[in-house]
């Protein structure tokens, strides 16, 4: 009898190679609180990778959407327009400061934030406008500044699944005001948990600073401009240690090649599935022209949502780790109470019953990926 084949994992960490060298590095060097030498160099390319804004190493994707909402200096019963489909965390970083998230309808294509409804969502206390890039796939942020700028509203970019992905040969993260970054270890590049803030107002870069860093001027007092440092401004524990950002450092720098291993791996799935597409059994992701994406998810599209988890158990039977996605945050008990929907949601609605994620890492092999996609072919 033959052994069982091990499980497709869905996800599987991945080391670059230089992690646990630049985490010694770091022990040895004696600093091991954050903005260390190894947080400036992981700043100096996350800015390069999206666009030259000032970028400022976070804690979490979550810390750095938190900081963009105190940036925007929201208020209580400022609106802010966003997507129902994704994390809790773009709607949790406003409702901290008091604002109500106005959940708007996606695209069937992309899943982003639909650009034709913001127009309809707009009301006198819209303050901005958070659009996030699902699956690393950008929204048409044309459209999107078209309609901030005309109404006068902030952009925050939730670019937490769209490092080294762009709109137009213009990196994620440099349209909005704000970028919010994550590198927990579902994402293409980790550190375990972690992220960062792009700033791209060159007004609110000081002030960035002051947020990031528990609301003082330490980082002035850092530099030698003040003689001592005070609390001068709202704040909070943003900044990661050192050796979170010397595992971050590895990744980074190995991160064109852990993109174009999964993007390599997703090509490799949608022309497996391009016969099952074609027979209308499962539905493959569509990427827009002009958007430049990083390989991050790989979904397909079952016919309802009753043979979404028909799938999902054939999967699990032949040992494969496929999974849905969010819960939309306006059918969630927390979006019910602090949110608002005043349009109808059948987009989102419908793709959060018939999404399936299939396993995506750059650890996934050839041959597990066949495994997945046998399984399908015969359960679809």
């Amino acid at each position: 009898m033959q052994p069982a084949a091990p499980p497709v994992r869905f996800n599987q960490p991945s080391l670059a190679g230089n992690e646990m060298a630049y985490i010694r590095q770091a022990l040895e060097a004696g600093h091991l609180s954050g903005n260390g030498a190894f947080t400036r160099r992981c700043q100096e390319r996350v800015s390069a990778a999206a666009g030259g804004g000032r970028a400022l190493l976070t804690h979490s994707g979550t810390a750095a959407l938190e900081m963009a909402a105190i940036l925007c200096g929201l208020e209580a019963g400022d609106e802010v327009l966003m997507p129902s489909f994704t994390f809790a965390s773009t709607a949790n970083a406003f409702v901290l400061r008091g604002a109500v998230p106005v959940f708007v309808d996606v695209r069937p294509d992309t899943l982003n934030l639909d650009e034709a409804l913001l127009e309809a969502a707009l009301t006198p206390r819209t303050r901005a406008v958070c659009a996030v890039h699902y699956a690393g796939v950008a929204c048409d942020m044309d459209a999107v500044l078209r309609f901030a700028r005309r109404h006068g509203l902030w952009v925050v970019e939730d670019a937490a699944q769209a490092l080294h992905a762009c709109w137009q040969d213009r990196p994620l993260g440099s349209f909005g005001d704000f970028a919010a970054f994550s590198f927990h270890e579902t994402k293409n590049v980790i550190s375990g948990e972690g992220g960062a803030l792009v700033v791209n107002d060159p007004a609110a870069a000081a002030r960035a600073e002051v947020v990031w860093e528990k609301g003082t001027d330490r980082a002035r007092f850092a530099r030698g401009e003040v003689a001592r440092y005070t609390w001068v401004d709202l704040g909070s524990s943003f900044l990661p240690g050192e050796l979170t950002a010397a595992f971050l450092l590895a990744q980074l720098e190995a991160a064109p090649a852990l993109t174009a291993r999964r993007l390599a791996l997703w090509h490799r799935y949608h022309a497996g599935l391009a016969g099952l597409a074609a027979a209308g059994r499962l539905g493959r992701p569509q990427v827009p022209q002009g958007a430049g994406h990083n390989g991050h998810i790989y979904r397909v599209m079952a016919r309802d949502g009753a043979a979404r988890e028909g799938l999902r158990a054939a999967l699990g039977r032949a040992g494969v780790a496929a999974v849905g996605h969010y819960v939309p945050l306006h059918s969630a008990p927390a979006g019910r109470r602090f949110g608002r929907t005043p349009l109808p949601m059948p987009v989102t609605d419908d793709a959060a019953a018939r999404l399936l994620r299939l396993p995506l890492h750059p650890r996934l092999g050839e041959g597990e990926q066949d495994r997945v996609l046998d399984a399908l072919a015969r359960a679809a």
